[in-house]
């Protein structure tokens, strides 16, 4: 296998990361919700949490090193305009994505303490899965737009 190969399988591979655990992560945290359960939700935004952590965390990390390097590679400067725009939503998909991660830590610890106090989910809970939920959506299409810009490679004219 070549390097430019290798580099593009692993740049695809980190791409089919990013979307695949970001729609079963949402999926996952949505079924939870829908339970009202504070037991389940907590033990499902725990292990959502996780999953972010080793396998969106390491793709985050990943997909700009194999694309920069495939870019080069391939002999594609990094100011063409498809890869800049790729580049803008992939910073926007992460303002998105942090906070997050931050509010799946929240969901996770509001449930555990309705579950230990026998209360229903706080108002606070219900809040914050509100936010994250909004904040998926600009997030995932984002992402299913860089998809597009990769496999496209439009031509754009940024400058």
């Amino acid at each position: 296998m070549e390097l430019v190969d290798l580099l593009r399988w692993l740049h695809v591979i980190g791409a089919t990361v990013l979307l695949g655990t970001g729609a079963c992560i949402a999926f996952f945290m949505m079924m939870a919700h829908r339970t009202r359960d504070p037991a389940l939700i907590a033990h499902v935004a725990g292990t959502v949490v996780v999953a972010d952590l080793v396998f969106t965390a390491t793709a985050v990390v990943m997909q700009p090193l194999t694309g920069a390097a495939l870019a080069s590679a391939i002999g594609w400067p990094l100011t063409e305009g498809w890869i800049v725009l790729s580049l803008g939503l992939y910073v926007f998909t992460g303002l998105f994505w942090l906070p997050v991660v931050w509010i799946q830590l929240r969901l996770r610890d509001l449930a555990r303490v309705a579950e230990k106090s026998g209360e229903p989910l706080p108002m606070a809970y219900r809040r914050l899965f509100r936010i994250w939920f909004l904040c998926g959506i600009p997030a995932f299409l984002a992402v299913l737009s860089i998809i597009w810009l990769m496999l496209a490679k439009p031509a754009v004219a940024l400058f």
